[in-house]
Formats: C-alpha cells, structure tokens, sequence
C-alpha cells in the first residue's frame, strides 16, 4: 500500500522574506517592538538619505554605527535590529519620532566628527583620571567610572569645553565598544563625586555638564542598564532631588544616589557587581585601577 504525502499549500510556507535573524537581545523583543522596528527599518534609505544630503548614494551605502553595520539596502540583521530598537525605546515605539532621533544623531556624529575625537591624543595628566572602564556587573554590563574630582586642576579640565565634550564623547564610544549588541547592550555608570566641592563648580564646568548631558540625552540613547552617584556631596543631592519630578519613572528606576563612606557603597553596589569584579575603594576585591 502505498502512502501519498498531503500536498502543502505554497501560501503556508514560511516566505524566507518574514525570517527575522536572532540573538539574544532580540529574542526578547516583544510584538509591538517588532511591529514598530519593522516600520523603522523600512525608513532607512530615506533616512540616511536625509541625513547626509550631500552624498546621492548615502540611502544606498552601508554605514558603521557603534561598530554595527547598517545597509539601507538588506537591513535584516539581529544586532542592526537591536540598534535601531534603541532609537525606538527612547521615543516609545514611535517610528516617525524614532526616525527623527536617528537622523539628528547621523548628522551629529558627521558635525561633531566623531571618528577624530576617539583619535584625538588628550593629555594623560589632565584626562587619564577623570574616566575607568573596570570589570562587569552580574549581568556581564561592563562598567564605567567618572571620577568628577581625581584631576583638581579645573582649568586645565575645562577651561576648554569642547575639548572637554570631545574626551567624554570618546570616553563614551570606547565604553561601547565593549558591548557586542547580541548578549549586552547597555552599562552600568558610577559617577564618584569624592573630592567634588562647591568651588568645583565654575562656569566652565556647569556649561561642559550640561552640554554632555545634552549630547548624550540626544544621540546616545538606551545605553544606560544602572546609574549609581557615590560620594555625593549634600550641595549636589539636594540638587537631584528638586530635577527628580522631571524625570521619568523608567530613568528613576536606573538611577541612585549613594553617600559616602565604605560599607554604604559597598551595600548598594554590590548586590549588582560581583566582589571580584568592584576595586576595593568601593567595598569590593579587586584591585583599584
């Protein structure tokens, strides 16, 4: 006797077109962030092309950003996938309004040269302390550290703010270069204000603050896993607190302000960073950098 295999429809079949390439990250997307990442990879050509109106082939021309290579032309890629949901989750799963984040920062980064400022030689004596990328969390978040008061020297710091914003702009591309955008792709940031003291506070350092956080707000979006602030003075608590009801409950959720001293910063680090992986500064076993 012999069997006849059911004949499947055409229409049945998986169309290769609505396989979507996988990893970690994304698998953990959700039906409405696919939805809306969908609608967004669909604007690339025209968004690069509206970035950089000067290059007829710029809808056409692949582009690295943060080490992942975008092509407008075959976009379906995991980790191309779990940059763009970064633009995404900052503007709600809007597309349009994604879309306007992503082309604000291509041509901020062409403005800006970005490439020159991770090329850029700073002087060791005035930036080699300010800025450490040190061990993971738990979650294998790397994790870095600004250490606001380790050059007392304000001037030489920023008495040139864009030489200033051109160090943390590259401080912040070297912290991502070590995120793979398959496993993680965001941080842990400890900001440690020890030493930092009224007189800290100049024009230059108020102005050099606010246009970082500007920059980073603007074209740097989703980087952020956990936030911790240490050794915050009171004059700079007090300050978080009156800005804390014009910050979303997402943000809050990422963000603590710890005090001083040993074990109260070793209690709130170390239930994310293992002890091997915290110098012991801040209550745990490695060694300090």
């Amino acid at each position: 006797m012999s069997s006849v295999c059911p004949t499947v429809p055409a229409s049945s079949l998986p169309d290769d077109r609505d396989v979507e390439p996988q990893n970690a990250l994304t698998a953990k997307f959700t039906p409405a962030e696919w939805t809306a990442l969908k609608k967004f990879r669909s604007t690339l050509s025209e968004s690069f092309a509206n970035a950089f109106p000067d290059n007829p082939d710029a809808g056409t021309t692949p582009y690295k950003l943060w080490g992942v290579t975008i092509d407008p032309t075959s976009p379906k890629n995991a980790r191309v996938s779990v940059v763009l949901m970064k633009f995404l989750r900052a503007r709600n799963l809007n597309p349009t309004e994604a879309q306007n984040m992503f082309i604000s920062t291509l041509r901020w980064r062409q403005s800006f040269n970005v490439e020159a400022a991770m090329n850029e030689k700073f002087p060791d004596e005035v930036f080699g302390q300010l800025g450490k990328i040190y061990g993971r969390d738990k979650q294998r978040h790397p994790v870095t550290y600004n250490l606001y008061g380790a050059n007392k020297d304000l001037n030489a710091v920023f008495g040139d703010v864009q030489r200033f914003l051109r160090w943390r702009v590259a401080f912040m591309e070297e912290s991502i270069t070590r995120l793979d955008f398959e496993t993680v792709d965001q941080m842990v940031q400890i900001h440690d204000y020890e030493g930092v003291s009224l007189s800290s506070r100049t024009e230059n350092s108020k102005n050099a603050a606010s246009e970082a956080s500007s920059l980073f707000q603007g074209h740097y979006p989703e980087f952020l896993s956990r936030k911790f602030f240490v050794n915050v003075p009171s004059f700079l608590a007090w300050i978080f607190w009156l800005f804390k009801p014009f910050l979303s409950a997402a943000t809050l959720a990422k963000m603590t302000v710890v005090g001083s001293g040993h074990q109260t910063i070793s209690a709130a680090l170390l239930p994310i960073i293992d002890e091997g992986e915290l110098p012991k500064k801040y209550g745990g076993a490695a060694d300090d950098f």
